[in-house]
């Protein structure tokens, strides 16, 4: 053959390779484009004990956090929390819809809390009689009743805002002093304001406990979020909802009050997801930069 036929068989090799090239290059796009690595988790929120993410995946994907399996909603949102002693590592793990995993160590900042000193509150509400432990362990019962709702409802999608602002009074975490003896640590944060000031819904949910008066906490009411994602309001003068009511971010929902162990008018708003207690300043801007109608 001469070396015209060469080139002639050359060019027809190099085209046919071109060609297997080319389609090799679609093959992995397609494949890329198929893949949960564009799609990875993604995830928002602080990595610190406390705080709470919000995790996405590809719809249909299944989460485990330390082991333990999470809701994914259909769109792919999931959470996870980080308690106040929070150890310093957590592993997330997702199995996507094709088979494939993915797995991530997340580092966990150690917060350093307060101590808080607080005096003058009745010494009772400090040191319960006995004939109050019956009425404590049955309202105990009822706020974790009302903390079991977990459904697939996405609420804590709608954003977060302050309920009211004010001055902060007390802090997430904080160990607590109660006339001088050392008491659980505080899991809410502290809004000053007068009695009567409208506390609105910090972001859309369901309301799953509207109490009148507890020992401990006063007028009592209980936001569900979705996924077990809850919001307590503490320590109010009226509550405006009842059960089972829907409420929407910036509803106004209840008057706050001092009812209960306080030493003055405040809202005490916590959180919580599943068994963790986070701390909500985490999820809201500065109060500085919000604004009520």
């Amino acid at each position: 053959m001469g070396q015209n036929g060469f080139s002639a068989v050359g060019s027809l090799f190099s085209g046919r390779l071109l060609v297997q090239n080319m389609k090799s290059i679609v093959f992995i796009c397609l494949l890329l484009m198929s893949s949960p690595l564009l799609a990875e988790m993604a995830l928002e929120g602080a990595r610190v004990q406390g705080g709470l993410l919000t995790g996405r995946v590809a719809p249909g994907s299944r989460v485990e956090v330390d082991g333990e399996s999470v809701r994914v909603s259909a769109e792919g949102v999931f959470l996870m929390a980080f308690g106040r002693d929070h150890p310093a590592q957590s592993r997330l793990r997702a199995v996507h819809p094709d088979g494939s995993v993915e797995s991530r160590v997340l580092d966990v900042e150690r917060r350093e809390y307060q101590i808080q000193r607080i005096d003058g509150l009745a010494k009772r509400k400090v040191t319960p009689e006995k004939r109050d432990l019956t009425r404590i362990r049955k309202e105990n019962a009822m706020v974790k009743a009302a903390r079991k709702r977990d459904d697939p409802r996405s609420d804590f999608l709608s954003g977060w805002i302050w309920p009211v602002t004010g001055p902060i009074s007390g802090v997430y975490g904080s160990q607590r002093v109660l006339n001088g003896k050392p008491r659980r640590p505080h899991f809410g944060v502290d809004i000053a304001a007068p009695v009567g000031t409208p506390a609105r819904a910090p972001a859309d949910g369901i309301v799953t406990l509207a109490h009148p008066g507890m020992f401990f906490s006063g007028a009592t009411l209980i936001v569900d979020h979705g996924h077990n994602l809850s919001s307590s309001f503490l320590h109010l003068d009226e509550i405006l909802v009842k059960v089972g009511d829907r409420v929407h971010r910036g509803e106004v929902i209840a008057r706050v009050g001092k009812s209960g162990r306080v030493t003055g008018a405040h809202l005490d708003w916590r959180m919580n997801y599943h068994a963790a207690r986070i701390d909500p300043q985490l999820l809201v801007p500065p109060m500085d930069a919000q604004t009520h109608d």
